[in-house]
């Protein structure tokens, strides 16, 4: 008998971290931050229920911080073990974990100095030396290359396609196997291939982001050329606030695709992410595990770029960068707006009613992102209220996680049903959209996950 715990991304969408423990050796798979509402994040402060030097082995689905963001905190707390992933989310990590402890880092120094913590004196979540040891111990392993973790399970990756290096996580246990599902890619979609199809598993754990609505109809790019296009011709800019791993290399396809049929004028477009720099050269080196339309002889950074792009490296040019206002198109992390350069833009821009906020990934409850949506008027940051007066937008057909309908196609490839069917990495509302969908179109069972709940799992 073994047993499951759900130690995150249950009943919400961040924070994977699932338990799985095997006669007392245990395995983490997913090692995420949890994201948006205070009583989340509090959570990435709170122990965990499990000592981390009594995990034996780590085990990542991809490289996305909510996957795999609180790793350094685990290995600042104790965890000594291997930490399973593809050789593509080994690279991302590479970029991501630094950037992630510069940004605890620096949050805890500008609290500190402007004094809007509440705090005597606030501390980051974590160091970058402690990101630094994470990254020591890293272990790639290659796609459909099953390897031990521990004595008596066996780990193989399946590509996702949700971002470079994106895989399920099929574990197997003597004679069953559980599925983690990490985070679902979609179909037809340009860059990343299509989610791998999997015929069997004894135990699934699936994400349901989506899993009440649909992404609207690939419309080839018209609606972001006609918001760029009306933001433009009123002298506004527009800012786009991006995972710079991912949607980045989306956004640069579309773009440069508007630019070479003329349907926008060559802009100056502006990534202002060193990280996402980085995570371009990545995506290049790994052309092979791209979506076969991504060819080889045309495949390097260029390939993302458009005519009049500039990567913006240091803090002095991004400061310059939010001073101007000379009509642009600036893609700046992090996507949620929960930190990272675009803060700066969005203080000096969103006053601004010439100006356009383009949102073009999920924004989590509690986010900034999640608050310019639903309406809000005034957005704190950086301690300070700022008046909300530029337009904001969305578009979802970039989103890398699957839709309700392109989960049940992704689950019509399974030749049986899962014994169990576990839904994680959701809100309450797509969770239970999605299970009534799961049992009425395919009769399957079907649990939503809550948070701390266990679960056995029966091995023989």
């Amino acid at each position: 008998m073994a047993t499951l715990t759900f130690l995150g991304a249950a009943g919400t969408v961040t924070g994977s971290k699932h338990l799985l423990d095997l006669n007392g050796r245990r395995v983490l798979v997913d090692c995420g931050l949890f994201q948006g509402l205070k009583e989340l994040r509090l959570r990435n402060w709170a122990a965990l229920p499990i000592d981390p030097k009594q995990i034996d082995a780590v085990v990542l689905t991809h490289a996305h911080l909510d996957h795999c963001g609180y790793l350094p905190r685990l290995v600042g707390a104790g965890f000594r073990g291997r930490i399973f992933c593809t050789p593509g989310t080994k690279d991302l990590c590479t970029l991501i974990l630094p950037d992630s402890a510069h940004i605890q880092e620096e949050d805890a120094r500008d609290a500190n100095r402007r004094g809007y913590s509440k705090h005597l004196r606030a501390l980051p979540l974590y160091t970058q030396l402690d990101a630094a040891r994470a990254l020591t111990q890293l272990q790639p392993v290659g796609y459909e290359r099953p390897v031990p973790v521990i004595p008596g399970v066996d780990v193989e990756f399946i590509n996702a396609g949700h971002l470079l290096g994106s895989a399920y996580a099929r574990v197997r246990v003597g004679d069953k196997t559980i599925l983690f599902g990490g985070d679902l890619g979609r179909y037809g979609r340009p860059v990343l291939p299509d989610p791998t199809r999997v015929e069997a598993a004894d135990v699934l754990l699936l994400e349901s982001t989506y899993g009440d609505r649909l992404h609207g109809a690939d419309d080839g790019g018209a609606r972001l050329a006609a918001i760029v296009n009306e933001t433009i011709q009123q002298g506004g800019k527009i800012i786009i606030p991006s995972f710079a791993v991912g949607r980045v290399e989306e956004l640069l396809y579309w773009l440069r695709l508007l630019e070479q049929t003329k349907r926008i004028p060559a802009l100056p477009v502006y990534v202002d992410s060193p990280m996402a720099a980085g995570a371009l050269q990545f995506y290049s080196e790994r052309v092979n595990e791209l979506d076969p339309d991504m060819k080889p002889a045309e495949h390097d950074v260029a390939v993302f770029g458009t005519g009049r792009m500039t990567v913006v490296d240091s803090a002095r040019e991004s400061a310059a960068l939010v001073a101007s206002n000379t009509p642009a198109i600036i893609i700046a992390a992090s996507g949620m707006a929960t930190g990272g350069r675009v803060l700066h833009h969005l203080v000096a821009d969103l006053p601004n009613p010439k100006n356009t906020v383009l949102f073009v990934g999920y924004q989590s409850e509690g986010t900034r992102g999640r608050k310019l949506l639903d309406g809000a008027k005034h957005i704190k940051m950086h301690g300070q209220e700022v008046p909300v007066a530029a337009r904001i937008e969305r578009l979802d057909s970039m989103s890398a996680h699957a839709d309700a309908a392109e989960i049940m196609q992704w689950l019509s490839g399974f030749a049986r049903p899962p014994a169990m069917t576990y839904l994680v990495h959701g809100e309450p509302v797509a969770l239970e959209a999605l299970r009534a969908r799961i049992q009425t179109e395919r009769g399957w069972p079907v649990h939503i996950a809550k948070h701390l709940e266990r679960v056995e799992i029966a091995l023989g």
